[in-house]
C-alpha cells in the first residue's frame, strides 16, 4: 500500500481507536471497585488469562517500565489479589498468581467487559464481528 492510501487509513484508525478507548474507559470507570485503578484491574484480567506471569512479562505486555509494574504489583499483593510464587527451578524468577479474591475480581470485571462490549458487538453480523476481531488480532500480533 502506498503512502497516499495509507495516510487516511491511519488517520481513521487513530480517530476510531481514540474514540473506542475513551468511551469504553468512561463506561467502565464508574463500575470499577472503589479502591482499584483501571491499570490494576487490567493486570488482574491479564493474569486471569495468562495464569502465571512474571513482572517482566507484565511490563512487556503493558508497555511500561519494570518500576511501574513493581508498584502496581505491590498494591495488588497488599490488597490480597495476587501473590508472588518463587519458581522451583530458577530462584531468580518470581511468578505472579491470582489469589481466590483476585480470581473473583477478574471474573467480575470480565463479566463487566462482556456486558459492555458485547452490547455493541452484538449489533454486528456474525461475519462482520469475526472479520473485525481477526483483523484486530492480526494488528496486535504485528505490534508484538
Amino acid at each position: 500500500m502506498d503512502n497516499a492510501q495509507l495516510k487516511p487509513i491511519i488517520e481513521r484508525y487513530e480517530a476510531a481507536s481514540f474514540s473506542v478507548t475513551r468511551r469504553f474507559n468512561a463506561l467502565v470507570q464508574d463500575k470499577l471497585p472503589a479502591d482499584m485503578t483501571r491499570e490494576q484491574v487490567s493486570m488482574i484480567r491479564y493474569l486471569s488469562l495468562n495464569v502465571v506471569s512474571t513482572s517482566s512479562e507484565l511490563a512487556q505486555a503493558f508497555c511500561v517500565g519494570k518500576s511501574s509494574i513493581t508498584s502496581i504489583i505491590t498494591k495488588l499483593v497488599d490488597k490480597n489479589l495476587i501473590y508472588r510464587k518463587p519458581d522451583q527451578q530458577d530462584r531468580r524468577v518470581t511468578h505472579l498468581v491470582l489469589t481466590e479474591e483476585g480470581k473473583r475480581v477478574a471474573e467480575e470485571f470480565g463479566q463487566l467487559i462482556s456486558d459492555t462490549i458485547g452490547h455493541y458487538i452484538s449489533d454486528f453480523s456474525d461475519e462482520d464481528a469475526i472479520q473485525f476481531i481477526e483483523t484486530f488480532e492480526a494488528l496486535a500480533a504485528r505490534l508484538k
